[in-house]
């Protein structure tokens, strides 16, 4: 576990910054201590670097919210983003040594102004941006979720994990078997009526998300016991297809 002060020092993000984001439900610490102290585990961390992320592609607050809390938020493809855009930034850095040591050897006589020049970077940020915002699911995820609130999208979060957690009471049991299946269509059911509609290509693409690694899984793992979020992610993967 690490303190605000520690997080603040390893992220370069202000302690007035994260108690914010605690304050608006975006980055809540992982526990509190007795004396007080907001303290954030490794699943914290991973979810600080996924606002930092949008962050640098300029989105606001509420947006990023929407976006990391969605059953269909994709860590894989942020963290490809993330990597993306360091890569550009040290390109654009690499040509700013190169001009000041230019202009060291030979003095302003070097009239290159191309290192400063942020177009491609800046067009990367909007690509990737619009890329989380264009899609059909996130669209109807932002028209079901307006005026939500904090509190009410908790609770579905609470009961989005209760429906996860309940295929840990089945490890036992076949994940392609009925009990199993049901379960799964529920659990789609629930995406679609509160987020956005979860089609069969969209649920497998979440199952394969919960068995990933990282926090999701972790949390799963959690909420249900060792080895729910893999049999989640199997059973979704035997899924038939809906009667027509």
């Amino acid at each position: 576990m690490m303190t605000v002060h520690e997080v603040s020092a390893l992220a370069g993000v202000s302690e007035r910054a994260l108690r914010h984001y605690d304050a608006i439900g975006l980055l809540a610490p992982t526990e509190v201590s007795p004396a007080g102290y907001r303290l954030y585990d490794d699943a914290a961390l991973e979810r600080l670097q996924c606002i930092l992320l949008f962050r640098e592609l300029q989105f606001p607050l509420k947006d990023i919210a929407a976006i990391v809390d969605s059953p269909a938020f994709d860590r894989d493809r942020a963290l490809e983003q993330q990597i993306a855009l360091l890569r550009l930034k040290r390109e654009q850095l690499d040509r700013l040594i190169d001009l000041a040591e230019g202009i060291q050897r030979i003095g302003v006589r070097n009239l290159d102004f191309t290192a400063f020049d942020h177009r491609k970077l800046d067009e990367y940020a909007r690509q990737a941006k619009a890329s989380w915002g264009a899609t059909p699911a996130y669209r109807e995820f932002e028209e079901k979720s307006k005026g939500r609130s904090r509190d009410e999208e908790r609770r579905l979060g609470m009961e989005l994990m209760a429906i996860l957690a309940a295929f840990g009471t089945m490890l036992d049991q076949d994940p392609a078997g009925e009990a199993a299946q049901a379960q799964v269509r529920r659990l789609q059911g629930f995406i679609t009526e509160h987020w956005y509609n979860c089609t069969d290509d969209i649920l497998r693409g979440l199952g394969q998300m919960y068995a990933a690694g990282g926090s999701m899984t972790e949390n799963i793992d959690r909420a249900g016991g060792p080895g729910t979020a893999s049999f989640a992610a199997m059973a979704i993967a035997s899924l038939a297809p809906a009667e027509r």
